[in-house]
């Protein structure tokens, strides 16, 4: 039997979302929160992020699997989940045209 004792999901999150992917995210949300108080323009905010990011994957995977998470991703702003998930999140105002 697995030990499932330091497995429960963080505050606030899914089910589905492993501990080790929601540490990450409170981590990032909070560096996000700490340079947008400091004033910092979100797209550069954005921009630095998606750079490390790609930067990370270019590391640990191949060219067909991160084209396979940013087609995803892709899809994910074609269909409007992004917008209504950060509408969920901060209100009508997040949503973009």
């Amino acid at each position: 039997m697995t030990d499932t004792a330091g497995n429960t999901p963080a505050s606030g999150t899914t089910p589905e979302v492993p501990d080790d992917l929601a540490r990450c995210a409170v981590v990032i949300e909070s560096a996000v929160e700490h340079l947008i108080k400091e004033k910092q323009p979100p797209l550069a905010i954005a921009s630095a992020l998606l750079g490390g990011s790609l930067g990370l994957l270019a590391r640990s995977m191949d060219k067909d699997t991160i084209l396979r998470i940013l087609d995803s991703a892709a899809q994910s702003v074609r269909s409007g989940d992004v917008h209504a998930s950060m509408a969920g999140e901060n209100g009508p105002e997040s949503e973009k045209a």
